[in-house]
């Protein structure tokens, strides 16, 4: 009686919103793809200004490779920025030296990452843990240095400038994507394909391998994988998306600093990702809306805002360790309970 009394002095209003709030995220986690989508398509209508959207969205994919190394397969690295920056200057070098083509630059880029993966996750792979995490960070100080040295290359410190502004070149005609709005939309096609091949891998074979080598990798030898190669496949996937949003990023800016290398940009999409929520396809994304928000907020109001946006980032891993999309989930399955 005393739980039917409690029941009944529910608001019928405060029954149905918390049934309406679980029913969406029921929803939304049986189906993350098409709703991640639908998120991005409307996210440049609800962000303060379309740059800003386009930044999210752009460092979203980066995030979003960096997911698929730390979330999906577990290791944690701490050089992703090596992918990242390779991936920016392959895409600028390209189209001021060889061929100005957004196509061939774009491809050029991701297939950078993927080889700069491909080479140093043979050296990194066999170590574990922090000797992985640490390995991850030296490969990529040294390309660090490597472009901060080679100023006829790369610019240097003062980085690399004037990379053409060339438009989108199709049969029989061209599209001018300098608006940002027709921009955005353009990274958002290849963010879909990228959504949409990473989904087709997780629900294959090898994406549960990829998931079973994250909980338990001595287990997952055991029954007959080769963990190491299966790792390294999914550092050079991480690579090859995270190169691709370098070259985006070159492209949006027609600049690529040096920073694009350094170890900061590194412990920026980990900050997202955990923000975001490891695992997830929305994750990155709302990690990275999130991190970019905060900056631009903070950053008008304080020039020591990295001390607050740090800040607001420990207390997060502290009282939110699933990430702000993995806590929305825990919470309304806690409703429902």
């Amino acid at each position: 009686m005393a739980e039917l009394e409690t029941i009944d002095s529910k608001q019928p209003g405060e029954v149905r919103s918390q049934s309406l709030w679980q029913r969406m995220v029921e929803v939304v986690t049986r189906y993350p793809l098409p709703f991640t989508i639908a998120f991005l398509v409307i996210l440049p209508f609800i962000v303060p200004y379309k740059s800003l959207a386009t930044l999210i969205i752009i460092w979203g994919l980066f995030a979003l490779g960096y997911n698929v190394c730390l979330g999906y397969t577990g290791m944690l690295s701490f050089g992703h920025a090596a992918y990242f920056g390779m991936g920016a200057y392959t895409f600028g070098i390209v189209l001021i030296r060889l061929w100005a083509n957004i196509w061939f630059g774009l491809f050029s880029a991701l297939c950078m990452g993927a080889i700069t993966a491909l080479i140093l996750g043979y050296f990194c792979i066999k170590r574990r843990g922090i000797y992985f995490a640490m390995l991850t960070m030296a490969f990529a100080q040294i390309l660090f240095f490597i472009a901060f040295q080679c100023v006829d290359l790369t610019g240097g410190d003062n980085g690399l400038r004037n990379i053409p502004v060339v438009s989108v070149s199709l049969p029989g005609f061209s599209i001018d994507i300098q608006s940002p709005l027709r921009f955005y939309f353009f990274v958002l096609l290849f963010v879909i394909l990228c959504l949409l091949a990473l989904n087709r891998i997780l629900q294959s074979p090898f994406g549960h391998v990829l998931q079973a080598v994250r909980e338990n990798e001595p287990r997952a030898r055991s029954c007959g994988y080769d963990t190491s190669n299966v790792r390294w496949l999914a550092f050079i996937i991480s690579g090859a998306i995270s190169g691709l949003a370098g070259g985006f990023y070159a492209l949006y800016l027609h600049f690529v600093g040096i920073d694009t290398l350094y170890w900061i940009t590194s412990g920026q999409v980990v900050m997202m990702t955990l923000l975001g929520g490891m695992g997830t396809f929305i994750g990155p994304f709302i990690g990275a809306g999130v991190f970019l928000f905060l900056e631009d907020v903070l950053s008008s109001l304080t020039r020591n805002w990295m001390i607050f946006l740090g800040t607001i980032f420990v207390l997060c891993v502290l009282f939110f360790p699933r990430g702000i999309w993995g806590t929305i989930k825990e919470l309304a399955t806690r409703k429902k309970g």
